[in-house]
């Protein structure tokens, strides 16, 4: 069983303890339909004329990740063999450009900041481990940011500092999120709210990390930290018993999902400082979740529609997330071309998605319970056992 194979057989127990066994069994009884009618693109979208430029890696699928305010995207590729190889483009998404590795066969790109440097995780020699990695600006080069002492980390996302935020193996088992210092020097244990285990998904300008930890009773709760990654507040939830923050914009408005009273996860909003928590609703279906959030509030994320189980489509809201839209409804596509799952979004009104794309219009039902694998399994770590319990299998 080769990494990818067995990065999605794990991915798919975090998933089902995560989010219940009823999308697990989507997953699993739609990847074979996904995988014999649909390939997979995506797409950088114009807010302001809803316009989409295609990411194109020639023969291979993308899946993109994220956008910096001068319109790069990143993500990664896959190949002919089942590879994945990390990218990022040039403005306005224009070009792409394959972003090396850290001597392994397998590598991801999670986030990019203003000037261009990117962070992300990718396979070692000899594919015993994988390390969280940053770049240079535009994506130059590639350097370890080493682990806190257990073999696997990985990087989530970066500021413009060059501060870096992810997770990593500890040297007694355990899991923690971690912060660097600038430039992605030095990684500094974020702990945790009680509990074994933390994440860390997203860092703002002030070096205020958000992510989720297990907490003393058990369930696992979204947090942020201070300036910096100092302390961890317990952002609580709306109303069960799991949260997840992923993402946090420059005001410290904090978007992710949680469990509602009713058994339901949805997506969230913050105020300010991460103080309160507002239901973000879903697009019809009883799941979704928030994925990023730029300075004016606007929010991206996937979510269930129209009651159908396991089929999600991306999302967007207005300022300070009033309101949920599904993208299909309002980006110009071609035909064929189904949008599955959001990435990114930046303060330009620019944001990224990635997308099926439906070879006949027969094979749209068959391929509808296989949309769920392309849009939250494969699109996020799917290659690598060590990163499956990471944002996108956290949440999705």
């Amino acid at each position: 069983m080769n990494s990818i194979d067995y990065g999605l057989k794990i991915r798919k127990t975090a998933l089902a303890a995560l989010l219940g066994a009823g999308l697990t069994v989507g997953l699993t009884m739609g990847s074979a339909a996904f995988a014999q009618t649909a390939r997979t693109t995506s797409y950088l979208i114009d807010t302001n004329s809803w316009q989409a430029t295609e990411i194109v890696f020639p023969g291979r699928d993308t899946f993109a990740r994220g956008v910096n305010d001068l319109g790069q995207v990143i993500g990664y590729s896959v190949t002919a063999g089942r590879d994945q190889h990390a990218f990022i483009t040039g403005p306005d998404g224009a070009g792409i450009t394959d972003l090396g590795t850290l001597g392994g066969r397998n590598r991801v790109a999670e986030g990019i900041n203003s000037a261009g440097r990117v962070v992300g995780w990718s396979d070692t020699v000899g594919e015993g481990s994988s390390h969280a990695f940053i770049t240079g600006a535009n994506g130059a080069g590639m350097t370890d940011l080493g682990t806190l002492g257990g073999p696997y980390s990985a990087a989530q996302a970066i500021n413009a500092s060059g501060q870096v935020v992810g997770y990593s193996d500890t040297s007694s088992g355990g899991r923690h999120g971690f912060i660097t210092g600038l430039n992605g020097v030095g990684m500094t244990d974020l702990g945790t709210l009680g509990g074994a285990e933390t994440y860390a998904f997203g860092i703002n300008a002030a070096g205020r990390a958000v992510g989720y930890s297990s907490t003393a009773t058990g369930n696992s709760h979204a947090y942020i930290t201070g300036a910096n990654g100092a302390g961890m507040t317990d952002l609580g939830t709306l109303g069960g018993g799991f949260s997840s923050a992923l993402g946090i914009n420059g005001a410290g408005r904090v978007v992710g999902f949680s469990d509602t009273t009713g058994g339901d996860r949805h997506a969230f909003i913050t105020g300010p400082d991460g103080v309160g928590m507002t239901d973000l609703g879903t697009l019809g279906g009883n799941f979704s979740f928030a994925k990023a959030v730029n300075d004016a509030g606007q929010v991206v994320g996937d979510s269930f529609f129209d009651g159908t189980p396991g089929v999600t489509h991306p999302f967007i809201t207005g300022a300070n997330g009033v309101g949920m839209t599904d993208l299909n409804t309002l980006v110009h596509l071609p035909d064929g071309v189904i949008l599955t799952e959001a990435g990114g979004i930046n303060n330009m009104g620019q944001l990224v998605a990635t997308a099926a794309i439906i070879p006949e219009p027969a094979t749209y039902a068959l391929m509808l319970a296989g949309l769920v694998l392309l849009g939250v399994v494969a699109s996020r770590k799917s290659g690598s056992n060590r990163r499956s319990n990471g944002r996108w299998a956290s949440m999705a």
